[in-house]
């Protein structure tokens, strides 16, 4: 019996895309000067005004789903007999992921019958939501609930993401790097290249002079570590700098161009916390790919 697939709005796959492959969205919150404001489409919203506004000093903070978000969103489903797939954001950065887990817990009671696998994607952005397009082919090509959830959780090992911000604070506000890293690159320059490790928390890959020499380092992350490009969809998001996304798409286009290439603006709950500048790149490797 094919199943219904949820993810969140961190997943920054586009309404296009949703649509196409019938995968439900829960939207995650973001405050902005003291107001809640969910972002339910990726049409019509103006993320270059966004992440300027960042770079003005915004003050924002965001909140994750709770249970009761989840309990609301997939009882319809259970009640009319269905079997759910959730693929949230990274456990290693929010608390949506136990928010599903505690919902799904409580409605098997109620429906014992019915199945629910929650999925940490250890990612974010398209790092999260190529593994729910997957997830969506999967179940297009008639395998089950459980052979799809098989496939994603050995797939969201070989998914590497790794970024360049281009200003520290954001993450040295909500606590993803020290305020040592932080200090160390405002005054020198330095660009760390963040990944997402094997637990889906943000740590150092390596440190680049400057912004240009950071995205021919993401490039070269390309280079090094991609297994057959020709198969696969290649995500690049960025924080209202798409010039810069649009280069290194031709950087790793001229070192092994992929299947597809999909270039979106980071969605604004999780680009709070990377910021304005910000640049990032995800595409499969090796099963121990986030080791490297």
């Amino acid at each position: 019996m094919a199943f219904t697939i949820f993810t969140d709005s961190g997943a920054n796959i586009t309404d296009k895309v949703r649509d196409h492959y019938g995968i439900i969205i829960i939207p995650l919150t973001l405050v902005m000067d003291g107001e809640e404001m969910q972002l339910t489409s990726s049409e019509n919203y103006d993320y270059d005004e966004y992440y300027q506004k960042l770079r003005d000093g915004l003050k924002v903070s965001t909140s994750q789903v709770n249970p009761d978000q989840f309990t609301k969103a997939f009882r319809p489903v259970l009640e009319g007999g269905g079997d759910i797939l959730y693929i949230g954001l990274s456990g290693g950065v929010t608390g949506t992921l136990n928010s599903a887990r505690i919902a799904a817990a409580d409605l098997l009671e109620e429906y014992p019958d019915r199945r629910i696998i929650v999925i940490d994607s250890l990612g974010a952005s398209l790092g999260e939501g190529i593994l729910v397009v997957e997830a969506a082919q999967c179940r297009k090509n008639g395998m089950s609930l459980e052979e799809t959830a098989e496939r994603i959780e050995f797939q969201r090992y070989c998914m590497y993401q790794v970024f360049v911000v281009d200003d520290l604070k954001h993450l040295k506000r909500t606590g993803r790097i020290s305020g040592t890293l932080a200090s160390l690159g405002s005054m020198m320059d330095l660009k760390p290249i963040l990944k997402g490790d094997t637990e889906g928390r943000i740590v150092v890959e390596c440190k680049a002079r400057g912004r240009k020499q950071a995205i021919k380092a993401l490039a070269e992350k390309y280079r090094e570590l991609v297994v057959n490009p020709e198969d696969q969809i290649v995500g690049i998001s960025y924080g209202g700098l798409r010039e810069d996304a649009v280069h290194l798409a031709n950087l790793i286009s001229r070192i092994a161009a992929p299947k597809k290439i999909w270039i979106v603006p980071h969605e604004p709950v999780t680009g709070s916390h990377v910021g304005p500048g910000m640049l990032a790149l995800y595409f499969k490797g090796k099963d121990d790919v986030r080791v490297f």
